[in-house]
Formats: structure tokens, C-alpha cells, sequence
């Protein structure tokens, strides 16, 4: 269906109103000025009157006789029929009226009326004397150099092609500022990042649109943004990369001009090489995971089964005891998110709890259910960090000198963490909590298979 702020109902409520416009001014705009052709200018009804003028003078000063002979010379000046008659329709002068002409006389008209051009002879005329209108009237046919309507032509060339064409103009005008004017903007954007200029911005009129070539604007938008930032990102691993190399680069080089130990040399380039090894899989897997966009696959997860998992290979790489790694998770802890991913985030916050928890310190997975998701936290001994830092130790090569206990390392980890907790529609964000700093995720709950009557899902193998 059709949103109510669609570019269509745009484009038909504009194009039907102008047809309405254009329908409503060609009736009205038409029929006015075909009823002011209609009607004889001012210098033919003055001349007409003088005629009347005239035909009263003669009447007055010759009577009969003088209206004959003023008739006559009027038959000269005028063709078509030309009378004197009383109100009764009675000629005043010598002339015998025959059964047509009475006809005629039937359908006279005023001057100030309109002259009708649908009969094919010329229309008759009453004009009454301006002195005595009671006692007599000129009767005569209108003179064809007296039609009405001699701008007609140019009447219907304004009427029929200036005026709308200038309403066309107007709605070319509307449509082009509607959907030619975004476009361009958007053709500018694709410019300007084929410039490198991947800070340009649409303007905020076309982004608040509500209709389709608004949804195309921030779309656009939100697709610079998220160039810009990858690209900003892509940039800074760069230049931190080249920053975090140089340290093993430097003990390599000590150690290859001062190590007179063949083994000990061996010994320092294999710790110096896995090093560098770690640090180049690590950055390349944050670029990864920030440049992949592809659906994930998700499947259902149970909490406590994958903590049990990864502690057998913490316990076994940090030397801590399983009963120092507790879980506080219920069993029916299920959440829908991708266990790979899933698993590396976690193990990497492991790790960072590890690290920084102090001799004989503790780290505690626990969460409660709130809605439709689960609300997961682990949390070490270490004391904590500063509260404006609780943002900053999720950028990568981030490191807290001073600040926690621990041997540090690339400050990579919950960069990865977030990253992929974020590609299962999580989310991640660390609080300062009784013991130390407790790290909360946020992941979408599966409903638990059994409570719908299917199988279960299949024990957990990491790949």
C-alpha cells in the first residue's frame, strides 16, 4: 500500500489540480472574453447614436418627407436595411413593411447588447431618438465594419496559448524543484566522494522530505556516513599499526646486533614473531568485521553451555583454577546471536578480565532477563576505571597505562568484542561495578526449543 507521503500522491495531487486549474480558467477565462467580444466598442455605438440623432433632426425639421430623403442618404452610407418607427413599430416615414421585415422586427436589439454570431445575417438594432425616445427609434442592420470581436484572434492566442503555456511553465517549474533539484543533489554527493570529499552533506530540506526521494536522501546520507567512518577507521588501524610495529621491529633489530646467544636469539625473533602475528590477525579481523555486512546467521545459544566452554581454555592459558571463573547464569539463559562470534567476544572479555583482576581475583559472568532480551554482565577484581574512560577502552590499541593492574597488550580485544556483539544485533558497554569493571551485553533472548515442543539444539562445537 501506498504510504499517505509518497512521491505519488505528490506528483497525482499536482498534476490533477492543474488539470482542474487549467479546465476551470479555460471555462471561465474563455467564456469572459468571448462575451466582451461580444459587445460593440464605444466609437460604433457612438456613431450609431448619431445615426438615431440624425433620423430625429429630419423627422423634426422635414416630417415624412424629410425622413425620406434622410433614408435615402443613408442607404448610401450604410448598407442593409435602415427604418424610422414609433414605439408601436409603426414606420414614420414613407416605407411598407412586409412580412419578413416584421419578423424582424420581432428580435431587435439594444447597442448595449451583445451582438449574437451564430445567425448568418447581420443582427438589427433599435436605437431609440436621444431626444424623444418615447416618440420614435432608428431601426437598422448593424454595419459589418461595426462586428464585434476584432481581436478575437489575438484574444484566443492569449486565452488558448500564452496563458497556459505560462501555468505549464509554473508546473515545470514545481517539478523540477520536487524531483530534479534532489537528484542533482545527490549526483553533487557522488561527485564529491569520487572526490575524496566524503564529509559532504545533502541539504536538511530534501532530508526531512517525506516521501521516497527523502528516503533516498538519508539513505544517502547514512551511507556517507558509514563510508566516512570506515574509512576514517581503516586509516587509523593504519597509522596504529605502524605505531604498535615498531616496538618489536626495535627489539628485533637490539636483538639481532646484541644477542651472542644462537637460542636465545631463536628464542626472543619466535616471541617477537608471534608478536607481530597476533597484533596483523587482530587488526585485520576488527577491519573485517567493520567492513562485513552480510546477514549473519544466528541460531540459539545457551549462556552457561558456552561459558563452560571457554573457560577450560582460559583456565589453561592464564594457569587460573575453573573455581575462580564463576558463572552466576541461569540455565535457561538462551540468547539468539551466532556462536562464533559470540563466543570470541566473550573470550576476549575473558581474557580482559583476566588480565587486569589482581592475585587471587575472581571473574563473575551473571544477567537476568529484561523483556525480550537478556542483560549479561562480567565483572573482575580490578578495581575499575575512570569514569571517562569507561567509553574510551573500546577503541582499538586503547591502553590504560596506569589506571588497572595487568600486562596490558594491544588493546584490541573489546574493540572485537563490540564489534561483534553489534553484527548479532547486541549491544555492549562497560559500567564501573562493586569489585571492578563489569562489562553488560545486551542480546536478543531465543525462546528455549523444549517450552515449544521441538528438539533441542545440538551440544556447542566452536569452529
Amino acid at each position: 500500500m501506498l504510504d499517505r507521503h509518497s512521491l505519488f500522491w505528490k506528483l497525482s495531487i499536482l498534476l490533477v489540480g492543474f488539470c482542474l486549474l487549467m479546465i476551470g480558467l479555460s471555462y471561465t477565462w474563455g467564456r469572459h472574453v468571448e462575451t466582451q467580444n461580444a459587445f460593440l466598442d464605444e466609437p460604433a455605438r457612438q456613431v450609431l447614436r448619431s445615426y438615431a440623432s440624425e433620423a430625429e433632426q429630419a423627422w423634426r425639421t422635414g416630417g415624412r418627407e424629410g425622413l425620406d430623403r434622410w433614408v435615402t442618404a443613408m442607404h448610401q452610407r450604410e448598407h442593409g436595411w435602415v427604418g424610422v418607427l414609433d414605439s408601436s413599430l409603426r414606420p414614420l416615414d414613407s416605407a411598407t413593411l412586409g412580412p419578413e421585415i416584421m419578423q424582424r422586427l420581432t428580435r431587435l436589439r439594444g447597442v448595449d447588447w451583445p451582438m449574437s454570431r451564430r445567425s448568418i445575417d447581420q443582427p438589427w438594432l433599435r436605437i431609440p431618438f436621444p431626444g424623444a425616445p418615447e416618440q420614435g427609434m432608428l431601426v437598422m442592420q448593424l454595419p459589418q465594419r461595426f462586428n464585434p470581436g476584432h481581436y478575437r484572434l489575438l484574444w484566443r492566442v492569449v486565452t488558448n496559448g500564452i496563458i497556459p503555456g505560462l501555468f505549464t511553465l509554473l508546473l515545470c517549474v514545481g517539478l523540477y524543484r520536487m524531483l530534479i533539484v534532489p537528484l542533482n543533489q545527490l549526483r553533487e554527493q557522488a561527485n564529491a566522494w569520487r572526490a575524496d570529499q566524503l564529509s559532504a552533506r545533502l541539504d536538511s530540506r530534501t532530508i526531512a522530505r517525506h516521501d521516497e526521494l527523502g528516503e533516498l536522501a538519508r539513505a544517502f546520507d547514512q551511507m556517507a556516513e558509514r563510508l566516512q567512518g570506515t574509512v576514517a577507521l581503516q586509516q587509523q588501524l593504519l597509522r596504529d599499526l605502524s605505531h604498535e610495529m615498531r616496538t618489536p621491529l626495535s627489539r628485533l633489530r637490539v636483538a639481532c646486533d646484541g644477542e651472542t646467544d644462537l637460542q636465545r636469539l631463536r628464542e626472543r625473533l619466535g616471541r617477537e614473531v608471534d608478536c607481530m602475528q597476533q597484533l596483523v590477525e587482530d587488526t585485520l579481523q576488527l577491519a573485517w568485521q567493520d567492513a562485513e555486512r552480510a546477514p549473519m546467521n544466528l541460531e540459539p545459544i545457551q549462556v552457561q553451555a558456552l561459558w563452560d566452554l571457554l573457560i577450560e581454555n582460559a583456565s589453561y592459558e592464564s594457569g587460573w583454577g575453573v573455581e575462580r571463573l564463576i558463572c552466576e547464569v541461569p540455565g535457561d539463559c538462551w540468547v539468539q546471536g551466532n556462536l562464533n562470534h559470540l563466543a570470541q567476544a566473550l573470550e576476549n572479555m575473558l581474557r580482559n578480565a583476566i588480565r587486569h583482576s589482581p592475585e587471587n581475583g575472581l571473574v563473575r559472568l551473571g544477567g537476568q532477563r529484561e523483556g525480550g532480551y537478556w542483560h549479561l554482565w562480567l565483572e573482575d577484581d580490578g578495581g575499575g576505571v575512570d569514569e571517562e574512560d569507561l567509553e574510551r577502552i573500546f577503541a582499538p590499541f586503547s591502553r590504560l597505562d596506569g589506571s588497572r593492574p595487568g600486562d596490558g597488550g594491544f588493546g584490541l580485544g573489546l574493540s572485537i568484542a563490540r564489534s561483534a556483539i553489534q553484527r548479532q544485533g547486541g549491544t555492549l558497554w562497560a559500567e564501573n561495578g562493586k569489585r571492578g569493571l563489569r562489562l553488560c551485553m545486551r542480546l536478543p533472548v531465543h525462546v528455549s526449543a523444549s517450552s515449544r515442543g521441538k528438539p533441542a539444539p545440538t551440544e556447542l562445537q566452536l569452529t
